[in-house]
């Protein structure tokens, strides 16, 4: 790693209507390394990098990037310098190809200029394959999966020559194998001296890939530490400044009836026998698996978004029809799911609007919407779940991902389900609130809530899971009571059967014969 600072910020300080976002922050970046830059939602890390990439002006601060200052820092201007930053949410162009996303990075518009379309493939298949993406260059990019989005975002910045590269969150979306490719590119760009801002809650990652740690909270610099010198428990209590109990507040509930059965659920573009399952009132069951295991796709099936083929849905031992939304909310199923900015939020609308969205007949009056009825309810709802807003008529967009997420989820139990389906409700959101998730689902489940519950991090479902159904190929390949459930056993389920693994496994229920 070198030793050269590439980039300096100096007593950053930025307000918004009277609150600070950042207090006298000061940071520098080395070239050649990859700093981790952690904090709670809110801290301030979003804040910071909009100002380095020119997006926002600081009230007060210098930067500076190889010793000399830049002034009226803009995006183009930025973008100029070899800052580039990768966000969370894909920020690709779904009408454009991927090659032509790609190029975006490094083309540049000229006058009478013709577009060399051989070149511009060949390009981007390159970066591509750089990365091991098994992508079409030629593919419509609003076909791809969050994690080739991802992936092709990143090939963008490869692309036009970054030397400081922020990624914020860039693992959410990516498996087990695509984290470690990106692993092994940012470790090549390290080695060439780019200088990589490194953002994830994942704090468990960071060991593997972070050489220090800037520590943001309530908008200042905590302290930065080198990686090694800190362990993740330090790193919790640093974020927090308190002592976190327990990120997955597991209580013990007794389960109640059968409250929701599938039998052979099946779809057409799904292959596999179909999946048998059973979710009992008061229990959270896990739902693991490999990316493509095709989690997410039950859950859209139960939920009425893509009806079953073939097979049946059983509510409290009678069959239903569940072929629309309208339809499962009406049985008292309600569905969070994964992609929280296209589909969990409207990010335009208000807080409150966004919480009625779903129960909207429960709010109108003699034809017309009672709106102080729809204000005291999401009032109501940021008590309960301490969403952190300005008001309950600002825009959900203005929010942090992990309050964003309970404004999501506040939707969903205005409409006061029996069985909450929740894809991925802790992606994205810092360790504080995702322990406050963690705690609601607790609550709900003690009420009597049946919670199906998918998670692609194997700690969140070993620790919040009564019973772990495992997912592979579109069935259901056993289901693991909590005793038994392991890592190894879950994995051993999701790539495949092996030696000493069916001992585990409930075969009553659950295992295609």
């Amino acid at each position: 790693m070198k030793n050269d600072i590439l980039l300096r910020a100096d007593h950053i300080t930025k307000s918004y209507d009277g609150i600070h976002a950042l207090k006298n922050v000061s940071f520098d970046l080395r070239a050649g390394e990859v700093q981790a830059l952690v904090g709670e939602n809110g801290a301030g890390k979003s804040t910071l990098v909009k100002i380095l990439t020119g997006a926002v002006q600081p009230d007060s601060g210098t930067i500076t990037l190889d010793g000399h200052p830049v002034n009226a820092n803009s995006p183009q201007l930025a973008k100029s310098l070899g800052i580039v930053a990768i966000y969370q949410q894909p920020t690709i162009f779904p009408g454009l190809t991927v090659a032509e996303n790609i190029a975006l990075g490094f083309e540049e518009a000229r006058a009478w200029r013709t577009v060399d379309w051989k070149a511009r493939y060949r390009r981007a298949s390159a970066l591509l394959e750089l990365l091991d993406a098994k992508i079409d260059p030629g593919t419509d990019a609003a076909d791809l999966t969050m994690a080739q989005q991802q992936l092709v975002e990143i090939a963008r910045a490869l692309a036009s020559k970054a030397r400081i590269l922020i990624l914020d969150e860039p693992t959410a979306c990516l498996s087990e194998k695509e984290t470690k490719i990106l692993f092994e590119v940012l470790r090549t760009l390290r080695t060439q001296g780019v200088g990589i801002i490194y953002i994830s809650h994942r704090l468990d990652e960071l060991s593997a890939i972070a050489d220090r740690v800037t520590v943001l909270r309530d908008g200042a610099v905590v302290v930065t530490r080198s990686m090694s010198e800190v362990s993740r428990q330090e790193l919790i209590q640093l974020m927090v400044g308190r002592e976190l109990s327990a990120i997955f507040p597991k209580r013990t509930i007794a389960p109640g009836e059968v409250v929701l059965e599938l039998r052979g659920l099946k779809r057409s573009d799904v292959p596999g026998s179909g999946v048998s399952l059973s979710l009992r009132a008061g229990e959270i069951l896990g739902l693991a698996g490999l990316v493509g295991a095709g989690r997410s796709g039950l859950a859209k099936t139960i939920f009425g978004l893509t009806p079953a083929e073939s097979g049946e849905i059983l509510l409290r031992g009678k069959a239903i029809r569940v072929r629309t939304p309208a339809e499962a909310i009406s049985h008292g199923i309600a569905y969070l799911p994964e992609d929280r900015r296209r589909h969990g939020i409207i990010p335009q609308m208000s807080v409150s609007a966004n919480i009625s969205l779903a129960s909207l007949k429960t709010f109108v009056r003699y034809g017309s919407m009672d709106f102080r009825a729809e204000q005291a309810a999401a009032s109501a709802c940021v008590r309960r779940f301490s969403i952190k807003a300005p008001a309950i008529f600002s825009a959900t967009a203005t929010l942090s991902g992990g309050n964003q997420q309970k404004v999501a989820l506040s939707r969903w139990l205005e409409t006061k389900p029996s069985i909450l389906i929740l894809d991925e409700p802790t992606q994205g959101v810092d360790v504080g609130a995702k322990a406050e998730i963690h705690a609601l689902m607790g609550d709900l489940a003690a009420q009597g809530m049946a919670i199906l519950m998918i998670s692609s991090e194997l700690p969140e479902i070993l620790g919040m899971s009564d019973r772990i159904a495992v997912m592979r190929s579109g069935a259901i390949m056993g289901v693991l009571d909590r005793p038994q459930a392991t890592q190894e056993a879950i994995l051993a389920l999701a790539l495949g059967p092996g030696p000493g693994v069916a001992s585990a496994v409930t075969a009553s229920e659950g295992v295609p014969r």
